[in-house]
């Protein structure tokens, strides 16, 4: 099956049914091509002349902070860009806050969590009415491996540690949510009540203030959510809880099933979210979840909240072992999988979502070999739409080899919806993108 195969949903299964009904193969159905853009043609960089990237005709990119950049503050930009959110500024201007996915070291600015940690974000000022890249300040540094996260309520980005290391040279435990406004000045202060795991990323739910958070650990991989006590202060704590599949204890959703199953789910709450003990067990916050019979997933990254208030989430290892995508709908307190990937041809670990403004899903895929950005409907319908083609010689920052298996992560849209912007984890580039998105599902 070819990349460019459209998808759509095999089956919807009644949710009343016993979970095992539901495990099967998906199946998948080629539909004509509607929702993308066409093929993809190499497409040279406006900032650097290069052909980094593939993408429908039509459209054009530049690429911007690069890593050994330097920063409005005289120091280098850090390497490994992974997730990454587009505030509003002033004006036509906008932030990315974007994460830094680095671990022990030396912070790159003194607004640190931890002096032994190097990982944090940058951000990135950009005019999104003339295209123009402004600069990159340092916003938070001495965490570790800050992968994804999510915007908040109130225009800032949630930065989300990666990992349950205890850094015994500094006796600082990591694992914890950060909150970074868009003027640059990062919190240093983990919101400890938002649980100790292997954060992955975060969505908050304008309707209720909750925010859901994903678990990126293997096999123990759960799905939460956190009722804060002041939504718009997240510091103040709040109740962790994680999802439950009513109908049956312990389930395991990182199992095949077909595209269209949908579930009801309940909420168990977690006890002790939090402990900075260096000998306690990094899944210990999922473990909580599971002796009350939560569900688990293969290996949780992505989460979106979109225009329809459902929340999007990804499970980079689901299924058959290429990814899934879940839908959770805070109304009706269901979970559904919109799509789940037939093979690695079609769509190869996904790992970052976004939602575009027209209601579109964007994929960042994490897998082996050829890396692609793709596009998803609502519908199940799946295209791809960028692919990296990063090889370089030295021509910038001194970077030379064949990049093209390094993943894309970060994708978020600009507050007017005419920019993309995307990374590559490695060397370290993010893209700004835009065309005749009305042209297609974006």
């Amino acid at each position: 099956m070819q990349r460019r195969s459209f998808l759509r949903s095999a089956a919807t299964a009644a949710a009343s049914l016993p979970l095992s009904a539901f495990a099967s193969r998906a199946v998948a159905n080629p539909r004509p091509n509607g929702t993308g853009y066409g093929p993809l043609i190499t497409a040279l960089d406006e900032t650097t002349g290069l052909p980094l990237l593939e993408l429908p005709a039509g459209f054009r990119y530049k690429s911007l902070g690069w890593t050994g950049d330097v920063m409005l503050n005289g120091q280098p930009t850090p390497a490994a860009h992974d997730g990454m959110v587009a505030l509003h500024w002033h004006g036509h201007r906008v932030r990315l806050v974007r994460n830094h996915e680095t671990g022990l070291g030396t912070p790159f600015t003194n607004v640190a969590y931890d002096s032994g940690a190097s990982g944090g974000t940058t951000t990135i000022e950009f005019d999104q009415k003339s295209g123009e890249y402004l600069g990159t300040i340092p916003s938070l540094s001495g965490t570790v491996r800050n992968c994804a996260g999510g915007p908040t309520l109130w225009g800032s980005w949630l930065t989300c540690e990666e990992t349950t290391l205890f850094n015994a040279a500094t006796g600082r435990p990591h694992g914890y949510v950060f909150d970074v406004p868009a003027d640059g000045a990062g919190d240093p202060e983990p919101i400890r009540d938002m649980g100790r795991f292997s954060h992955e990323a975060v969505a908050a739910d304008p309707v209720t203030g909750f925010i859901y958070e994903t678990e990126d650990a293997g096999g123990s991989s759960g799905f939460y959510r956190f009722v804060p006590h002041n939504r718009n202060r997240l510091g103040d704590g709040g109740r962790l809880f994680m999802l439950k599949v009513a109908t049956e204890n312990l389930a395991n959703l990182g199992l095949s099933y077909l595209n269209g199953t949908t579930l009801p789910v309940e909420w168990v709450e977690i006890g002790q979210p939090d402990s900075a003990s260096p000998t306690m067990p990094g899944n210990f916050v999922w473990a909580q979840g599971r002796a009350h019979g939560a569900a688990t997933f293969g290996r949780l990254e992505g989460c979106w909240y979109g225009n329809d208030r459902k929340i999007y989430v990804v499970s980079t290892n689901g299924g058959i072992g290429q990814g899934q995508v879940w839908t959770y709908d805070p109304r009706e307190e269901t979970i559904t999988l919109l799509f789940e990937s037939p093979g690695a041809a079609v769509l190869n670990a996904p790992d970052n979502i976004t939602v575009s403004p027209r209601g579109g899903l964007v994929l960042c895929e994490d897998g082996g070999g050829e890396e692609f950005v793709h596009g998803l409907t609502v519908d199940g319908e799946i295209f791809p739409f960028a692919k990296n083609t990063v090889v370089l010689n030295g021509e910038r920052n001194g970077f030379a080899g064949d990049y093209r298996g390094s993943e894309f992560a970060g994708a978020c849209y600009s507050p007017d919806g005419a920019w993309l912007f995307v990374n590559t984890q490695s060397p370290g580039i993010t893209f700004a993108i835009t065309g005749p998105w009305a042209n297609g599902a974006l």
